[in-house]
This record gives C-alpha cells, structure tokens and sequence, in this order.
C-alpha cells in the first residue's frame, strides 16, 4: 500500500457504530467489527452491511478477527491495515489515583480490580496481530489513571502496558480533549491517544505536530478560533415541545423529536426552573410573598462523602408557602425535600453547549438534561443532534436481533448508544488529520502554525 491509500479501518468495542460513521466520512472505511451486545452489533451491521461482523466477545475471536481482516485486505489488494480504532468499556476505569491503589497493595489490601478493564488485552493482541499504520483508543480521562493486570499477572498503568506491548515502532502521546473545542454542541471530556508507526508521521511528532488535528473552538473564541458552538444554537431550528400534554409533546413531521410527558407536579418544579439553575433552588411564588432569599440547594462531605444537603427548604422561610421544589411524600402525608444532588432537575445553561449526553438523557431527574427554555427534556432527535449522529447517514431499523425484527430501535436503545458513542464528528476530524499526517509534502498553513515545543513526553 502506497502513502496515498487506500485506507482501511477496523474497529473494536464498536457499539452501534455511531463513532465509526466518522472515519467512514474521512475516508476510512471499516471493514471488520466486533461488539459483545446483539442489540449494538445489529445497529453496526445494519449502517455498515459491506463490513464483517463478530458479535462476540473479543477473548474468543480475535484469531479469527484477524484472519477475516487480512483475507479482507487480500481481497482488497491493500498490502497493510490502516487504523484500528479501540474504544473499550469505560464503566470500569477507576477514579482512584494510581499512588492510592498501588499503596493499598503495599499494605496488603488487594483492590477489587473491574475485569472489564483488562478488555485492553485482547484488544492488545489483535493490534499486534495486524500491525496498523495507526491505533487509536478513546476512553475516559480517568484511563490515565488506571490499573490493570497484565498478562502475568503485574498490576501496572494501563498506558504503559500498551506502551510496552506496541513496542518501540510505534510511538504516541495521550491527549485530554474537550469535545465542544472541535465544534461539537456538547461538553464531552475524553482520553484520546494515538499511536503510529508511520515513519513520516513519527518524523512529525519529533518535531511538535500532535497527533490530534488542531482546536478550532474555544470557550472564548480568542485566538484565531470560533466560540463554542452553545445548545441553543445547535437546537435553533426545532419546533417547539412541551410535556404537559401528549398532544403539545410529541412533533409528528420530524422524525424522533418527541419527549416524555410529565406528571403535573414535575411539570409544575421545571416550569419555575431558571436557565443554568436546578429546580432545588426555586424560589417562592406566592404572588403575596415572591420571596428570592430562600437558601438554595448544595452539598457537603460527610464522613468522607458527599451528599446532598437535607436542609434545603422546602417551604419559604418568609411566608411559608411551598416552594415548587422536588419533594417526596412521607408515609404520614408530609412532605420533605427530595435527596438529588444541585445538578438533578436542571435546566441546561443556553449560551454553553449541552451537557455531556447519558444514556439518562430522557429524565428530568437526571444531570442537567432539561431543556435550555422549553418545559421538558431533549428530544432523540435533539440528542442525534447534539451528538452529531444527525450529520450522517444512520439507520435505526430495521433491526434483526436474535431472530427478531422490529421496524426501529426502541427509545431506550438509542438513548444508550447514544451515551456510549464518540461524537462521529471528531473521529472524522481525526481521520482527516491522522491521513494528513501520514502523506508526504508540507503541512497545511492551519497545522504548522499550531505546531509548539513538545509538552508531553513520548509514551
């Protein structure tokens, strides 16, 4: 294979295939796929039906992963694979500092380590196996901070594990990006790193070029790049919802834009809920009183947790009148505030992108994920938006799972794959960039003006 391509692409972990849908885009086809859950793997196969599919666990398949990538490329007359993308599960990654952990061993307290973080070695296995040009993983930022059980059994850092088993012909760098700074409507921090054994590639990195593409959106908008793009911006063009009723909920003429209905006493806590502000800190509407000094919701530590405060009124301290906040009711009839944390039935800030988007995205109660203006919760079709799935083609039926066809994915099915997915727009932008890196010749004006002194040691 020549440095003009053509470039293939395989992936691992690989959802619903949201993410991959961008490397397509940048000229990446995959071409090999492999996702443990049928309902995910249906979704793939369904978008990417010239691709070969594993629904399996990849402990068991990656020989045969392997095997079928490289008859592809025989089949193809491509000579090497040019990206595998890796985005493992994140539910396992560890918050706890590395120093911790390893201290807890010295002391003889074994941590329960999650074996789902041990998925990187398999993964491992298939990587060295096919020898890409370029391997990416995407993660939470807390996989800087993880460890794992290697093949004999060491606890170690995940990244240098990875480090190791790549070996010297690959080098990288790990990267904590912002996913609003690449024009995204959405705040989504993740780990990004990348490695290469693209000779021209690595000559670059010595020389400062990252190998993610260059932030062209900033919180401020200063320095040469766009201001984020906020949700209200992003969400500018739906018709408008609202959850008291099912009639005013539900929009027939574009596809998934409907939200649930609330029971009136929901309704009634999000209807006074400020932009940027959580129902928690609803202030009184007796239009005798309408008293603004009510203390607000917050938190504390408490015998090294925190927890929401139980001492939020509920009623307001001048007239007494209850306060449109969430409570609950006690087996004597009373009332008493709701435990939720400031975050819970909270109106998202309209001059700031959305909040990172959850499988939870469809509940009030949930972090932060009522509307900027309107009486409800995003839509999917709003969440596809936000997501930048809507930018692409994607189909969400019809599925075949275990036998079974259904017209379209059910609600809750796309709220998950939506909450696990990366942002197909970024991986398009780094597909762009890694094939950019990868050609000989000068580099764009945009790329050699971002170039700065090396900040990060080679992994």
């Amino acid at each position: 294979m020549g440095a003009c391509g053509p470039y293939f692409g395989v992936s691992l972990f690989s959802g619903a295939g949201i993410g991959d849908t961008g490397w397509r885009a940048a000229g990446v086809p995959i071409i090999a796929t492999c996702e443990i859950e049928p309902d995910r793997s249906a979704l793939t196969q369904l978008n990417f039906p010239d691709a070969s599919h594993f629904t399996s666990d990849v402990w068991s398949i990656r020989h045969e992963y392997c095997r079928m990538v490289r008859q592809r490329l025989r089949e193809a007359h491509v000579d090497e694979l040019f990206l595998v993308s890796c985005t493992a599960p994140c539910q396992g990654m560890s918050k706890s500092g590395q120093g911790t952990l390893l201290r807890n061993i010295r002391e003889g307290k074994r941590p329960k380590l999650d074996p789902r973080n041990r998925l990187i070695l398999p993964a491992l296995d298939i990587i060295v196996d096919l020898r890409p040009r370029w391997v990416v993983f995407e993660n939470v930022v807390e996989m800087r901070s993880t460890l794992i059980e290697d093949a004999q059994g060491q606890l170690r850092p995940i990244l240098d594990i990875i480090r190791a088993t790549l070996g010297e012909e690959y080098q990288g760098e790990a990267y904590d990006v912002e996913f609003a700074d690449f024009g995204i409507p959405q705040r989504r921090m993740r780990l990004v790193t990348v490695f290469t054994r693209d000779v021209t590639a690595k000559h670059r990195l010595a020389q400062g070029v990252q190998l993610i593409p260059p932030r062209t959106h900033s919180a401020t908008g200063q320095g040469g790049k766009h201001r984020w793009i906020s949700v209200s911006q992003a969400l500018a063009d739906f018709p408008q919802l609202d959850s008291a009723s099912h009639s005013a909920a539900r929009c027939k003429s574009v596809p998934f834009h409907y939200v649930p209905v609330l029971d009136p006493k929901k309704y009634e806590w999000i209807r006074h809920t400020k932009p940027g502000s959580s129902a928690f800190d609803n202030q009184c509407i007796n239009p005798e009183c309408l008293y603004e000094g009510n203390a607000t919701h917050g938190t504390k530590y408490e015998e090294g947790i925190n927890r929401a405060s139980r001492s939020t009124p509920l009623f307001c301290e001048r007239c007494g009148a209850l306060l449109p906040r969430p409570y609950t009711l006690e087996s004597d009839g009373s009332k008493r505030i709701m435990s939720g944390f400031t975050s819970a039935y909270k109106r998202m800030a309209p001059d700031q992108p959305a909040p990172a988007l959850t499988r939870n995205l469809s509940y009030p109660c949930s972090d932060n994920k009522i509307h900027p203006y309107q009486n409800r919760v995003l839509s999917l079709a709003e969440a596809m938006t936000l997501q930048t799935v809507a930018k692409y083609t994607y189909k969400w039926g019809p599925l075949d799972t275990a036998g079974k066809t259904s017209p379209v994915a059910t609600d809750a099915l796309i709220r998950l794959v939506i909450g696990e997915s990366v942002p197909p727009a970024f991986f398009e932008q780094l597909g762009a960039h890694l094939q950019m890196l990868t050609n000989d010749g000068d580099l764009p004006d945009h790329i050699s003006q971002s170039i700065q002194p090396k900040q990060l040691a080679l992994l």
